[in-house]
C-alpha cells in the first residue's frame, strides 16, 4: 500500500518541485529588475536558452522545414510570447511577488474565455461563473479606489496574464499540426530580434556575478521545464495542473526572506478567489461531457514568455510523451 501511495504523489511531488524551481527563477528575475531593464534580462535570457533550442531543433525527428503550417497564428501567438515576456519581468521588478503570481493567476480564466471563439469549446454556466467569480477576485487583489495606487507594474501583470492566455490557446488551436520546433523556435527568435534592436537604449553593464545570474535562470527554467515533463508522465493532468498555485507560497516566502514584502489582506483573499476558481475550473474539464478541449488542463506550463522551451514542446522534441 505504501509503494502504490508513494507512486500516487510522485507526479505531484515532482511538479511541486518544479514550480519550486519556477519560483527561484522568478527571484532572480526581481533581483536583477532593480538594475536593469526587461528588456535587457529577457535578451539574455533567450540568448543563454538558444543552445538547448539548437540542441532539441537537432533532435527532432518529424520532417518538415522552419516555416510555418499557420503563419498567421504562429506569428499571433509569437508576438503574444514576446509581449508575455517584457511584461511578466517588468512585473516581477516592480510589484511584490505575490501580488505578481495573484494577477498572473488569471491566465487559466482568460484561457477559459478564449477557447469559446478559438476552439468553439463550450463553457456552461458552472465554468462561467467560476471565470467571473476569479476575475472578481483579481479586483479585490487591485482593489481599484479602495486606496491602492495602480501603476504600470499592475498593467503590465495584467497584459502578462492575457497574452499569456492567447499564446497557450493558439498552441491547443495549432499544435496538433504545426511542428514543435516552429513553436519553439520562432518566440525566442522574435524576442531576441525585439529586445536586442530595444537593448542599446537600456543597456547596463553587467558584471559577472549578474551574468552568471542569468545563467542560473536559464539552467532553473530547463530543470523546471524537465519536471513539468515528468510530473505529466507520472500522473494525470488534473493531479497536477493545480500544483502551479503552490508558487504563492513560495511568493510569500521569497518576498519577505530577500525583498521585505509584506502580504496584506486583500492579496491574501484575492489569490485564494482566483486559485479557487481556477481549479474549479480544472476539475470541471476533468469531468466527463462537460470539456471538448479541455484547453486549461492541457496547458503544460505556466507563463509562456517565450525565454525558454514550452514543457510540452521540450517533451515532444526530445521524442517524449510529456501529456499523460
Amino acid at each position: 500500500m505504501s509503494s502504490l501511495s508513494s507512486s500516487r504523489l510522485a507526479g505531484p511531488g515532482v511538479a511541486l518541485l518544479a514550480f519550486a524551481l519556477f519560483s527561484s527563477h522568478d527571484v532572480i528575475v526581481k533581483s536583477l529588475g532593480g538594475t536593469y531593464s526587461p528588456v535587457q534580462i529577457v535578451f539574455f535570457s533567450v540568448l543563454l536558452g538558444l543552445p538547448l533550442a539548437m540542441l532539441l531543433l537537432m533532435r527532432d525527428p518529424t520532417d518538415g522545414t522552419l516555416l510555418p503550417r499557420y503563419p498567421g497564428w504562429t506569428a499571433l501567438r509569437t508576438g503574444a510570447s514576446v509581449l508575455t515576456g517584457v511584461s511578466v519581468f517588468y512585473a516581477f521588478s516592480v510589484l511584490p511577488m505575490a501580488q505578481t503570481y495573484a494577477i498572473l493567476f488569471a491566465t487559466p480564466l482568460l484561457i477559459t474565455v478564449l477557447s469559446v471563439p478559438l476552439l468553439g469549446e463550450r463553457v456552461g454556466w458552472r465554468r462561467s461563473m467560476a471565470v467571473l467569480v476569479g476575475l472578481a477576485g483579481v479586483l479585490v487583489v487591485l482593489r481599484p479606489g479602495q486606496g491602492a495606487e495602480l501603476g504600470l507594474g499592475h498593467l503590465a501583470a495584467l497584459v502578462g496574464a492575457l497574452t499569456s492566455a492567447i499564446a497557450s490557446i493558439i498552441v491547443r488551436k495549432i499544435g496538433a499540426e504545426e511542428r514543435n520546433v516552429v513553436l519553439l523556435l520562432y518566440p525566442m527568435m522574435a524576442n531576441l530580434l525585439v529586445m536586442g534592436v530595444a537593448l542599446p537604449f537600456v543597456y547596463r553593464p553587467m558584471p559577472l556575478a549578474d551574468f552568471g545570474a542569468l545563467a542560473a535562470m536559464s539552467a532553473l527554467a530547463l530543470v523546471a521545464s524537465l519536471c513539468v515533463i515528468a510530473a505529466y508522465k507520472r500522473a494525470p493532468a488534473f493531479q497536477i495542473a493545480p500544483m502551479q498555485y503552490s508558487q504563492i507560497i513560495w511568493a510569500v516566502l521569497f518576498g519577505a526572506l530577500f525583498f521585505d514584502e509584506r502580504v496584506d489582506l486583500f492579496i491574501i483573499v484575492g489569490a485564494g478567489i482566483i486559485i479557487s476558481s481556477g481549479i474549479f475550473i480544472l476539475v470541471r474539464e476533468e469531468t466527463a461531457n462537460v470539456s471538448d478541449n479541455r484547453p486549461v488542463l492541457e496547458t503544460r506550463t505556466r507563463t509562456d514568455t517565450g525565454t525558454y522551451p514550452r514543457a510540452s514542446g521540450l517533451g515532444e522534441a526530445m521524442g517524449q510523451d510529456a501529456a499523460e
